[in-house]
């Protein structure tokens, strides 16, 4: 061999290893250094999962303690299909398996065979979702190595329909109406994540866990509704409902002494258990959301301001006509029935409900005033409860109000209110002229004992004692002495009540179409109760079935609190002179 062509050879080797060696290098310096925080993220992704432990969402429970909403225990069933296919022939071996799981939380088994051959390499895939207590215990019994499991609390409503409307719901992207939403501060369950280290088959290493914080569970939210009394409201106000023929109802029980509302009735009104068969518009509640012109409910408190501000009495005398023209071009108004001219007290004026009469008094009192009262009254404000879609009515400045709004207000019509409003109101009448702040949520208590969300207990002075007594004595007169008064007796109780019949109006202009109420307070003497029950467009306008409505539904109230019956007779007003 020539020396040459050996040293050529020599030369190719080293040149050829030092090549070798630099693209190792390279790639090394690749993996070690470049690619090194990529890779070992990878690694871990492949050889850890992560585990969702849940904080359990709180209950909401009634006055009493009734649960209205609870979290149930649910599991969920998940897999790792790379782990369940190592095993030999492991198509016909789960198959197997899976008839047996199907067996027990139904499905089909092919079709869950099938999810797990076209994810070969997936470590995370649902097998089943939600299944029960009871399903879980037995599929955990069949011994199933590849499954496991993961403790998934979801919403149950154990009354149903039962103060649906004010309990609200959970859809898939978290609570959507009710107290589930706006009280979910107090009763969300704070949720962590845990991961593991796991083998080659998918079990987790011991002591590999890694979990930060535990899972806080939500707090316990107490409603001032009363369960009971809730079924009984929405029972009456559905049957007056479909008598009538109305398109929606609410019915309102509110206790007089701390403004607890202790019932709050929608129809229709929804399941949350399922939300679905209901109506869209019956998700929320109108007893908060839908505004209605109240009528003549308001009437008596025209009479309380007129008397607190000390320009009426309940003897204060008008001559009320069937027809009265305004003055400053406000036009005619009329009373609902013709009549001959009649000679009406202020006692007089709301046994008749005349618009012509309480319009005279009107003029007693000047404009700005008249909407100041209205106002503390808790008209065209929001009541502070702060539930979902919760509507502030309508009460324009006494500047904005032309010459027949300036009258119509009086009676009930021009502005818009919510049966919470008008129990609110009539909430004043009945504690000596002082109204409390609505209360729907009583409390919210904490897993630790920890009571937050109290409410507030100051009062706004409205009108004088002297005026709300008077007041209601003449509403009493109303419920003995009015046209309805067979149809409103309680036997053994005084009742200071006030009708309202009001027309709607759309587009600017009244179609026809009414809404009638009933609202008062029980016993009138010393008043414990406030029920206001309210038809929205009823087909059928008879005043005598709501006027029943809001009898059964005070009876029920008086008598489920043992309220003690009157031991003085009501009052007899002069109504006409």
């Amino acid at each position: 061999m020539k020396p040459r062509s050996t040293r050529a050879r020599v030369s190719f080797v080293v040149l050829t290893v030092t090549v070798l060696t630099a693209i190792f290098m390279v790639r090394l310096i690749d993996l070690q250094i470049v690619q090194a925080e990529a890779l070992n993220a990878e690694a871990d992704t492949k050889r850890t999962l992560t585990k969702i432990t849940y904080g359990t969402r709180g209950d909401i429970v009634d006055t009493r303690g009734a649960v209205l909403a609870d979290s149930v225990e649910r599991f969920d069933i998940v897999i790792s299909p790379r782990v369940t296919l190592l095993r030999q022939d492991a198509s016909v071996v789960v198959l197997e398996d899976l008839k047996k799981i199907t067996d027990i939380i139904g499905g089909d088994p092919n079709e869950m065979l099938t999810m797990i051959l076209e994810n070969p390499e997936s470590d995370f895939e649902y097998l089943a979702k939600s299944i029960t207590l009871e399903q879980y215990q037995a599929v955990a019994d069949l011994g199933i190595s590849w499954l496991y499991y993961e403790l998934n609390p979801e919403r149950s409503y154990p009354n149903g329909e039962i103060a649906g409307n004010l309990v609200g719901f959970i859809g898939t992207d978290g609570p959507q109406a009710g107290v589930e939403l706006t009280a979910d501060e107090c009763l969300a369950g704070t949720d962590v994540e845990a991961s593991y280290a796991r083998g080659e088959d998918g079990v987790a290493l011991p002591g590999s866990a890694v979990e930060t914080l535990a899972p806080q569970d939500g707090g316990t939210l107490a409603l001032s509704i009363d369960r009971d009394l809730q079924f009984y409201v929405q029972q009456r106000m559905a049957q007056t409902a479909e008598s009538l023929g109305a398109t929606w109802a609410t019915g309102v029980v509110m206790r007089v002494s701390d403004a607890h509302l202790l019932a709050v009735s929608d129809w229709p009104t929804v399941d949350p258990n399922d939300v679905n068969l209901a109506d869209r518009g019956a998700l929320g509640s109108r007893a908060f959301s839908t505004p209605y012109e109240p009528g003549s409910t308001v009437k008596a408190l025209t009479a309380a301001s007129l008397i607190d501000a000390g320009v009426a009495n309940q003897r204060t005398q008008v001559v009320s006509p069937y027809a009265l023209e305004l003055t400053n071009g406000g036009g005619v108004i009329s009373d609902s029935f013709y009549h001959e001219d009649q000679r009406l007290t202020l006692a007089g004026a709301l046994v008749e409900s005349s618009n012509t009469a309480i319009a005279q008094y009107t003029d007693l009192l000047d404009a700005a005033t008249r909407h100041d009262y209205l106002e503390k009254f808790g008209l065209g404000q929001a009541t502070g409860i702060g539930f979902n879609g919760e509507s502030s009515g309508t009460l324009y400045d006494a500047a904005d109000w032309d010459a027949r709004t300036n009258y119509a207000v009086q009676f009930g019509q021009g502005l818009s209110t919510t049966s919470i409003q008008m129990a609110s109101a009539y909430q004043a009448l009945g504690n000596d002229g002082v109204r409390l702040p609505p209360v729907l949520v009583e409390s919210c208590t904490w897993p630790d004992g920890t009571v937050t969300d109290t409410p507030s207990t100051e009062g706004t002075r409205v009108i004088s004692e002297t005026a709300a007594e008077q007041t209601l004595q003449m509403m009493e007169m109303v419920y003995s002495s009015s046209g309805s008064a067979p149809n409103l007796e309680i036997p053994g109780y005084r009742v200071a009540v006030k009708s309202g019949t009001a027309q709607v109006a759309e587009n600017g202009a009244y179609v026809g179409k009414v809404v009638i109420s009933y609202a008062g307070l029980a016993p009138a003497d010393d008043p414990e109760y406030i029920v206001i029950a309210t038809a929205g467009i009823p087909d059928s306008i008879y005043s005598g079935a709501i006027a029943s409505t809001f009898r059964d539904i005070m009876a029920q109230t008086l008598t489920t609190y043992r309220v003690t019956p009157s031991s003085t007779s009501g009052p007899d007003l002069p109504l006409r002179w």
